[in-house]
């Protein structure tokens, strides 16, 4: 779905990373929308963000049950300058409007020229087979990804135009192997956690790899394409994940490859305001915001907004109704140059 804003003309740019915790209405949302609203749309509209990135935002069936809608999003965002933005969302396979669960969404003060998602549409998914597989599997079958990743070309104006892909990572937890579950959350046996455990690396690392490889294609055309990658990566800087997406001269041992480089925006943040999630009691960056060469000349300023950040494994235990997302946006300013 598209939404009219008003043309307007380059200058400080403000591209931010939001995950939204899947946002939902009841009864699959852990609290109230109106709860939800009160907490979440001043911290939507203290990023001032003119591109923003959102992942974690669930789609609700329409009064007729005939397709799937952002009708949680737009409560969210009514009445803030995002309800005019450009808009780009992942669409359910099905072709029934978005998906049930988990969308990705970006919305822009400037026109989007276009977008697409992308799923094992640029890598293969690897076969394996599972050892400890209860019933035993016949033979190798696809790890595919848990979810695609989201581009839009925006149209910057001046003749520049922006590349952003939005990004959800698989997170760090085992991935489903059959018979090896007790119940949602305790595994009958080690190794089959240990299994689990590396098919959710694979997941992982499979997201990113087809994230550059989309990356590598676009370099390919325009060695100096303004390129901005933003969303929940479920890792830190120097996890593979990460560093797959990054593609740094040092990990390939070649500067001829310092084009292609992505730098993380936070970098330039203090060490100690430097996460986006605590979890049992660790803080740690887990969404960033990754530039192009291009764009890193841009920048000149990067917020966090991690003050009122609870833990996102001990708070749920003791406010299972908390309406807020345990991950803090994250956003960064950048100032293009003028063109003569």
């Amino acid at each position: 779905m598209t939404k009219t804003a008003s043309p307007t003309k380059l200058s400080d740019l403000r591209i931010a990373t939001f995950n939204m915790e899947s946002l939902d209405e009841p009864p699959r949302g852990r609290a109230s929308l109106d709860s939800r609203i009160q907490a979440m749309r001043p911290q939507l509209v203290r990023l001032r963000a003119d591109i923003l990135c959102l992942q974690e935002v669930n789609g609700q069936l329409s009064d007729d049950k005939s397709e799937r809608t952002l009708r949680a999003l737009d409560a969210v965002l009514k009445g803030t300058v995002y309800e005019g933005y450009y808009r780009a969302v992942t669409k359910s396979p099905s072709g029934r409007g978005v998906r049930d669960r988990h969308n990705l969404v970006v919305l822009s003060r400037f026109s989007i020229l276009g977008s697409d998602e992308v799923w094992n549409h640029l890598i293969e998914a690897p076969l394996f087979r599972c050892a400890t597989s209860d019933p035993a599997m016949d033979g190798p079958e696809p790890i595919e990804w848990d979810r695609p990743f989201l581009y839009a070309d925006v149209d910057l104006g001046d003749g520049r135009k922006l590349v952003v892909v939005n990004v959800h990572l698989r997170a760090p937890r085992a991935a489903f192997v059959a018979g090896q579950k007790r119940d949602t959350h305790n595994w009958k046996s080690m190794p089959g956690w240990a299994e689990g455990f590396f098919l959710a690396t694979i997941k992982a690392a499979g997201q990113a790899l087809e994230v550059r490889t989309f990356l590598d294609r676009l370099f390919d055309l325009e060695q100096d394409a303004l390129v901005c990658v933003a969303g929940d990566f479920n890792c830190g800087d120097t996890e593979a994940p990460l560093r797959i997406v990054r593609g740094d001269e040092d990990d390939a041992g070649s500067g001829e490859f310092a084009p292609r480089m992505l730098t993380a925006a936070e970098r330039s943040l203090p060490e100690s305001q430097r996460f986006s999630v605590i979890h049992r009691g660790r803080e740690h960056m887990a969404d960033h915001i990754l530039l192009s060469q291009g764009l890193m000349g841009w920048l000149h300023h990067v917020e966090c907004h991690n003050e009122a950040l609870h833990d996102e494994v001990g708070s749920p235990a003791a406010v299972p109704d908390a309406p807020e997302s345990y991950h803090a946006p994250v956003v960064a300013e950048l100032t293009p140059p003028q063109k003569p």
